[in-house]
């Protein structure tokens, strides 16, 4: 079995795993109580704080824990909105190809009067920062714009961004989920507000993520109750969980420019061999300013979910965007937004590497790959077309 849908999610690294066993047997303490059991729990959770905020050059204070990137990015839209106390409607910027953890809120924040501005991209699903000083008005209270795009893997001028947001001084928030562990991230001289991030996305486990909230942004608490995570998260903490996640940045970190360079050898490989081998194949998202973790390709004159089904019948593991929808089969937006006819969208393909992916691997693929767009071609309506 070859996986390549690390953009979906990650193997759990084996050092993860044994720094959480202790934290399911024998530290199972709750982080509240006063007791040594309570401590070391709550020790763990802060060491695990550390470990966060490092990778993305934050301080610890500035890192809340939460389920995952889609908790996250509630929690920092729901929470600016509803900290605002001024009476005019607010307004919200962001992009036409965020993650539907981003649009979906917006969507049900527009049923209820707030006002939200989709920004357009480019042909390589990039904004444009001057539309965002042009969309900037008196009511605007946030700018939401992902820092690397999930399905394609291009990467937003960030900086360029919060410069702007900095001048008319509105938060900029980022969705990071598939940038960190891919890129080097400071949060710092990025100048973001908030920041979220996922844990099993970069080897962690699932179910846990965090949220970056830059000291003195405010943001109301959206879980009440026993006042844990300084009174912005109630319930008890998933101390293995959380624990896991520390780890997974503390390797992240350590393995950022391995596993940068790691990750532009397969792509440059794959894309050279593919675009050789293959006819009518491109590449889509900018070239240049993506992750390279993340292949994004358009095969003529084939559907991409027979082909993601041809490829698993070979025990290939891949997908045609994102997978954090519940099993939903509409036509990719952000392949709409960037100007994408039916054809070109229902014909896309992901792959996305993990750090334990090997060139032989890719050759495989190729390999693969050759032989299914052929069969798959060979049966198209477009075959007169191509001339397949």
């Amino acid at each position: 079995m070859i996986y390549l849908d690390n953009a979906a999610s990650t193997a759990v690294h084996p050092e993860v795993v044994k720094e959480m066993m202790p934290y399911f047997d024998t530290q199972y303490g709750n982080p509240s109580s006063i007791h040594q059991f309570g401590r070391k729990a709550k020790n763990a959770i802060e060491k695990a704080r550390k470990q966060v905020a490092t990778l993305i050059g934050a301080e610890p204070n500035e890192i809340l824990f939460t389920s995952g990137g889609t908790e996250s990015n509630n929690t920092i839209l729901d929470g600016v909105l509803t900290s605002n106390s001024e009476p005019y409607p607010e307004h919200i910027i962001t992009s036409s190809i965020e993650h539907e953890a981003v649009l979906q809120p917006c969507k049900e924040f527009e049923n209820v009067g707030i006002k939200i501005t989709y920004l357009p991209v480019d042909e390589h699903g990039i904004v444009n920062p001057d539309d965002i000083t042009n969309s900037i008005n008196e009511q605007t209270v946030m700018v939401s714009i992902m820092f690397a795009n999930n399905e394609v893997g291009t990467i937003q001028p960030i900086k360029e961004i919060s410069e702007i947001c900095k001048k008319y001084q509105i938060p900029l928030h980022t969705d990071a989920v598939q940038a960190v562990g891919k890129i080097p991230i400071n949060v710092k001289d990025l100048g973001v507000d908030a920041l979220s991030i996922s844990s099993h996305k970069i080897n962690g486990p699932k179910g846990i993520g965090a949220l970056f909230i830059k000291k003195g942004l405010m943001v109301t608490p959206q879980i009440l109750g026993g006042g844990q995570e300084n009174g912005m998260r109630s319930g008890t903490e998933n101390v293995a969980s959380i624990v896991g996640f520390g780890k997974a940045c503390e390797i992240a970190k350590e393995r950022l420019n391995r596993n940068i360079s790691h990750f532009q050898t397969l792509h440059s490989s794959i894309l050279s061999k593919i675009v050789k081998e293959i006819s009518h194949v491109k590449l889509n998202g900018h070239p240049e300013k993506r992750i390279f973790n993340n292949v994004h390709l358009t095969f003529m004159g084939v559907n991409g979910e027979d082909l993601i089904i041809k490829l698993d019948e070979h025990g290939i593991a891949a997908s045609t965007g994102s997978a954090c929808s519940v099993h939903t089969q509409k036509a990719s937006h952000v392949l709409k937004a960037m100007g994408f006819n039916h054809e070109q969208i229902t014909g896309s393909l992901r792959i996305s590497f993990g750090y334990m992916n090997t060139l032989d691997e890719i050759d495989q693929t190729v390999e693969v790959l050759k032989k299914v767009v052929s069969e798959l071609r060979s049966v198209s309506p477009y075959k007169t077309k191509y001339n397949f």
